[in-house]
């Protein structure tokens, strides 16, 4: 079971048919919508501000999120995927954006409607990323336009498959090898 620690008088808050990883752990004012899944060894720590998460929301293994005590909030939308190893820090990500693997948004930052940063980017503090635009780069620099359909077609597709995914993990495993054998 994933590590729910309530701080300063506020417990994170969980919505309905949502895959929190064992070793996942929310801290604090967290607020996580419906059927969305916190994978492994992500950190949720809404101790020093809030963290709102909407639904269909994937925030895959390593991710941290975090912000500015009394400076910044963290606000994600729906069908939003967070890839491996992401940092988020006090930044506010639209409907339908993908943030790839390894990147960094940070305080301020603002990810449009079915945007797109690529892995290993740098997005930094007060960065304004319009709808439907990619970029990347350290520090990432506007790349192209997306088509908005294209966009919001592979975004509900990631979203899914993560639903999906986590899914599994609530079936029985009948003929699991145990350990050493």
């Amino acid at each position: 079971m994933a590590l729910i620690i309530p701080l300063r008088g506020i417990a994170p808050k969980i919505g309905e048919n949502c895959f929190l990883a064992e070793n996942a752990t929310i801290v604090g004012d967290v607020v996580i919508g419906d059927d969305c899944s916190i994978w492994f060894n992500t950190v949720l720590r809404g101790d020093v501000n809030s963290i709102r998460i909407g639904n269909r929301v994937n925030i895959q293994d390593g991710s941290v999120l975090h912000t500015l005590y009394q400076k910044s909030t963290i606000e994600i939308g729906d069908n939003v995927s967070i890839g491996h190893n992401v940092t988020l820090h006090g930044c506010k990500i639209h409907d339908l954006a993908l943030i790839g693997m390894g990147a960094v948004v940070m305080d301020d930052a603002e990810v449009g409607e079915g945007a797109l940063v690529a892995a290993g980017s740098v997005v930094l503090s007060r960065t304004k990323i319009g709808a439907h635009e990619l970029w990347g780069g350290a520090p990432a620099k506007f790349i192209k336009m997306v088509e908005p359909e294209k966009a919001k077609e592979m975004n509900h597709k990631i979203a899914g498959n993560y639903l999906m995914y986590s899914q599994w993990y609530s079936e029985p495993q009948d003929g699991a090898v145990p350990a050493g054998e």
